[in-house]
C-alpha cells in the first residue's frame, strides 16, 4: 500500500499498516451504524412529543403507549435486517388531554 507525503508517493511502513488495521477494527459494525440511524429517528420522534410530558399537561393514554413503544423500539434489534424491517408506531393524533377529561374555561372580569 502507498501513501502520499509532501506530494511524494511512498510505501506504508509497518507502523502505518498496524495503525490502519487498528483504525479499521475500531469502526462501528454495520449493525451499530444501522442502530445509530434508528436511534436518531426514534429520538426525533420522542423529542417531538416531549412537551406532552410537562407537568401542566395531561398526557392521553394513547400518547403514553406511543412514547413507551418508541422507548422500547430497540429491544430485540440484534441484526441489520431487523433494524431495517422495523416499523415505527403510528404517530398519535390525540397528543394530550385524555378523552375522559373535559376542559372547562371560565373567564372572570
Amino acid at each position: 500500500m502507498k501513501k502520499i507525503v509532501d506530494g511524494i508517493l511512498m510505501d506504508l511502513t509497518a507502523e502505518d499498516l498496524a495503525q490502519r488495521e487498528t483504525d479499521i477494527a475500531s469502526l462501528p459494525s454495520e449493525l451499530e451504524r444501522s442502530l445509530i440511524g434508528f436511534r436518531s429517528k426514534r429520538n426525533s420522534l420522542l423529542a417531538k412529543t416531549d412537551w406532552t410530558a410537562n407537568s401542566d399537561v395531561t398526557m392521553s393514554d394513547a400518547m403514553k403507549t406511543y412514547r413507551q413503544q418508541l422507548r422500547d423500539a430497540t429491544e430485540g434489534l440484534d441484526t441489520v435486517e431487523k433494524v431495517q424491517a422495523y416499523e415505527f408506531p403510528e404517530e398519535v393524533s390525540n397528543w394530550a388531554i385524555s378523552e375522559s377529561i373535559q376542559l372547562q374555561v371560565s373567564i372572570k372580569f
